[in-house]
């Protein structure tokens, strides 16, 4: 044990090296600016509030009556609203996971497109890794040529080379990222020479940054798994000039950072719970922290460690984990998260992560303000997905602490299930639960035993067959079948989540409105304030990007497949009005 603390507080210290090769040369960025004189925007900086619901920055920008003296706690925020297009009808991707979730922001597409429809799923067409992953996905064999077997498929920390490592394992303390992915973890294609599927090639259809990248652009991103490297979309990964991905489920290490709500993360803020930096409130502001001076970096005109200098990328952002943590946590011996009531009163905890989340924005804007660059920059804020339930009266968990809840739904049809959903990482079930079965054929007699079961398991709605194949391709092989679409899923009634754990007061991934509406807005000193109540979703926020950087959103090609708009009252150029 003292060795591997000795190793994760190494990693830590190391955080902030860089390793030659590690990212591709720096553009000059010239050609971008010649490209874009004249043009409203040369920057976007998008953010993902991971949890953030409409309802929420609806509270904090506004104030609540029964907190903070009725004043409001996200000021910064509020500012940008104030000269930003609200949308409170913005819906998610569906399912409502971080995976599906970031792939909606970046191709413009659902899971019917884009293939990807959580971070752990399963894929009809390939084989299982040459090395059982991280979090349980066991070795299998692949022969080239020869038909699949069929695998589950993970496409997050447990493919890293060492997921205890803040930096993913990468050799040399070079920072999480493409050196941190050991492709003997990763699916295998037999129709490829049992090539490992990485997982920018897990995506079918290319991305805003393959799009901005080939264009000239210079471009960047931060995220919670070095495997999230996905956004690069198809290719060799280096659509992201600069991509940085501390391991959020790595344990706990001293961080060299002072967070911008004053917390000092050396020595280790909260000691209870060092299993990983989702366990403690003032932890994860600290793993937070390290993202947010990436991009402070970046505004700045270098790379994320802000040891060389770099054009400011044309597309660059992060994601903040605060929030979705301060939702859903109940600290081991310490606090609770989550909400008061059900019109999303946030408790301290909760209220002190969104604190912290708009002073980090804060101090973004006034980076970009001092380098003259606040009115050439679109700033997009939104969520990958939201948090289910809202109202704490309505949360129950299956099969629950005390394990006499009921079963969840892969526990009552565990005999149809292959045994990499059986005996491996186990079924994907938060407060949904999707469901691919050994053979198809018997999809019937598995929704019978669902349909026996649906009370003590907290079903609300099944979908199989036709009602399934509305939403996503019909599951199977090619060339009549979706290997990657399961064969059931099943959407949970309001408030069930399908966890025995005991620090959990919420998950998101499936329908429910908490799980969908998310916060989004689109701010530019330029823009007047405007509030559009319409239903609009994530997914148009890729071509909206492309929109604004002067590029061609058709250029996606899951905006052509879906017919993706742009979102609507926007104005790049004089005359627009989309």
């Amino acid at each position: 044990m003292a060795s591997k603390w000795k190793a994760g507080i190494l990693a830590g210290a190391l955080l902030l090296s860089s390793m030659p090769g590690a990212y591709a040369a720096p553009k000059d960025g010239q050609k971008w600016n010649e490209d874009h004189e004249g043009k409203k925007f040369r920057h976007v900086l998008l953010l993902s509030i991971d949890g953030m619901h409409a309802l929420d920055f609806e509270n904090c920008a506004k104030g609540m009556a029964t907190i903070n003296g009725g004043l409001p706690f996200c000021p910064n925020l509020a500012e940008l609203g104030e000269h930003g297009v609200n949308y409170l009808g913005a819906s998610t991707s569906k399912p409502s996971d971080s995976f599906p979730g970031l792939t909606a922001l970046v191709t413009g597409g659902s899971p019917r497109t884009t293939g990807i429809f959580y971070d752990v799923a399963y894929d009809r067409s390939l084989d299982p890794p040459a090395h059982d992953t991280g979090n349980g996905v066991s070795a299998g064999p692949c022969v080239a040529g020869a038909a699949p077997i069929g695998t589950r498929t993970e496409y997050e920390e447990g493919i890293s080379i060492d997921q205890s490592q803040l930096n993913g394992g990468a050799p040399g303390g070079a920072d999480g990222g493409r050196l941190s992915l050991d492709p003997t973890k990763m699916p295998r294609d037999p129709s490829k020479g049992c090539a490992p599927v990485y997982p920018w090639n897990f995506l079918r259809v290319n991305t805003i940054y393959g799009v901005i990248h080939a264009a000239g652009g210079y471009t960047a991103w931060s995220d919670k798994h070095p495997a999230y490297l996905s956004v690069s979309g198809p290719g060799n990964g280096t659509n992201v000039d600069d991509y940085y991905a501390p391991e959020v489920n790595s344990p706990v290490v001293a961080l060299p950072v002072t967070t911008p709500t004053g917390i000092s993360c050396t020595p280790i803020p909260d000691q209870t719970d060092t299993s990983d930096f989702t366990r403690g409130f003032q932890n994860i502001q600290c793993y937070d922290t390290l993202k947010v001076n990436a991009i402070l970096n970046e505004i700045d005109g270098k790379i994320h460690d802000g040891k060389s200098s770099a054009p400011v990328p044309a597309l660059y952002g992060m994601n903040f984990q605060a929030v979705s943590v301060g939702q859903k946590l109940i600290e081991k011996q310490g606090p609770t998260g989550g909400y008061q009531d059900a019109i999303g009163t946030p408790t301290t905890s909760l209220m002190q992560e969104i604190v912290f989340v708009d002073k980090s924005i804060g101090e973004m804007v006034a980076h970009l303000k001092s380098s003259g660059r606040f009115d050439s920059t679109l700033i997009i804020i939104t969520a990958k997905h939201g948090q289910s339930p809202i109202d704490p009266n309505r949360f129950f968990p299956i099969p629950g602490t005390g394990g006499n809840n009921g079963q969840p739904p892969s526990a009552i049809i565990a005999s149809l299930l292959p045994d990499s959903e059986v005996n491996q990482i186990g079924p994907t079930e938060d407060d949904l639960s999707l469901l691919w079965l050994k053979d198809s054929s018997q999809t019937a007699n598995a929704v019978s035993l669902l349909e026996a079961n649906a009370k003590s398991a907290g079903i609300g709605e099944i979908y199989a067959g036709p009602a399934l194949n509305l939403m996503f391709n019909p599951p199977g092989m090619p060339p009549h079948g979706d290997p990657r679409s399961p064969d059931i899923f099943v959407e949970s009634n309001i408030g069930v989540i399908y966890t025995g754990s005991a620090r959990k007061l919420m998950e998101h991934g499936g329908f429910a409105h908490d799980d969908t509406n998310v916060m989004l807005l689109v701010s530019n000193p330029r823009f007047e304030h405007k509030t559009v109540t319409g239903p609009v979703e994530t997914t148009q926020v890729a071509p909206t990007i492309l929109q604004a950087l002067g590029l061609d959103p058709d250029s996606l090609q899951a905006v052509r497949k879906e017919l993706t708009p742009v979102l609507p009252g926007l104005k790049f150029e004089e005359g627009d009005d989309h």
